[in-house]
């Protein structure tokens, strides 16, 4: 046993010299001898465009935007998938009835729908993020200004598995699109371009306080919106029912903006669409507020809508979902101010 110890304690004599003749010739070699040295990468977490809000999973680098045409109708609830969108568009066509645009990127639903057909409104909505629009069909009118936009068109002849007709329910309020099977058509750019400005959570809202307000679309479509001090998201009303999807889930974005915008050929024409271009005034509800201010887009349909004070700076956003009404000009919201 001594033996041993005596070869152990020669042995560590021996390293010890070795080090310290290294030492002794690369005086750097000490730094290297006591410290070891780990460096650690850290991968920034991507902002969704579409909503403003950090996306760990990185998906919304690896998809373009996903436009999903949806019925409005009483006879289309509940609705699927649209709590899940990142951005919604409410617009007036043929019979002064409202249909959807559900915009996805960060989220990808299994059920969207009701599916329905196209109109030439739906063209200037996605002129500005490309990527893919699904529809169920349409007029050759409406389908010929679509077949303009830089956009995978896919519809229910095309789609193959990504669009399915549930028998439970009456046609043609029953055909529904599977997310992650339309993103996998592959549209650009990927990821799509922002379309709004957001706030920093620091940030404060300029505006008067609202409980709550209407937008006063045609028909039996007037919308309720009622702001929620537990979600601080605005609560939908339609048809005079709460909005809830066919998951159970309560419609209550972040943001509603309502433009009031020109129809060309006339609200509720078989043709009619909403103008874009150009601009006009907006009210842009966030945080309970409302900010009163104007839209504008310039001369080339790839511009994206921008929203200004009449000082002329950036109207922000909450990071969210946002709701973009597309109001007839003339049309009116009435809304009840806070105390």
């Amino acid at each position: 046993m001594r033996k041993i110890l005596l070869i152990v304690v020669a042995v560590l004599i021996v390293a010890g010299v070795a080090t310290w003749i290294q030492i002794r010739r690369n005086p750097s070699a000490k730094a290297l001898a006591t410290t070891t040295t780990t460096t650690t990468t850290t991968v920034p977490i991507p902002i969704a465009p579409l909503t403003g809000l950090p996306d760990p999973s990185r998906s919304v680098l690896t998809r373009s935007a996903l436009t999903v045409k949806i019925e409005n109708t009483p006879e289309a609830l509940p609705q699927w998938g649209v709590e899940e969108a990142d951005v919604v568009y409410e617009e007036i066509v043929n019979g002064g009835i409202t249909r959807l645009a559900a915009i996805f990127n960060s989220q990808a639903p299994a059920k969207v729908g009701p599916v329905r057909s196209v109109r030439p409104t739906d063209t200037q909505i996605v002129w500005p993020i490309g990527g893919i629009f699904a529809y169920s069909g349409g007029a050759p009118y409406a389908v010929a200004s679509i077949e303009t936009a830089p956009v995978k068109l896919v519809d229910e002849s095309s789609a193959v598995t990504a669009m399915f007709r549930d028998n439970a329910l009456i046609a043609p309020h029953n055909l529904f699109a599977i997310a992650p099977a339309l993103f996998a058509f592959g549209g650009t750019p990927t990821p799509p371009k922002p379309l709004f400005t957001y706030r920093a959570p620091a940030q404060k809202v300029k505006g008067r306080k609202v409980t709550d307000f209407i937008v006063h679309f045609p028909s039996i479509y007037p919308v309720t919106w009622t702001w929620d001090t537990t979600t601080t998201s605005w609560d939908r009303t339609i048809f005079g029912m709460a909005d809830v999807t066919g998951t159970g889930v309560r419609e209550s974005p972040k943001n509603v903006i309502v433009m009031y915008v020109s129809y060309v050929n006339g609200v509720g024409a078989f043709t009619s669409y909403a103008d874009l271009q150009g601009g006009g005034t907006a009210d842009v509800f966030t945080d309970g507020r409302e900010v009163a201010g104007t839209w504008s887009r310039g001369s080339s349909k790839s511009d994206p809508l921008t929203y200004q004070t009449p000082s002329g700076t950036a109207i922000a956003l909450t990071p969210g979902q946002t709701w973009v009404e597309l109001l007839n000009v003339g049309g009116a919201v009435t809304l009840n101010a806070a105390a």
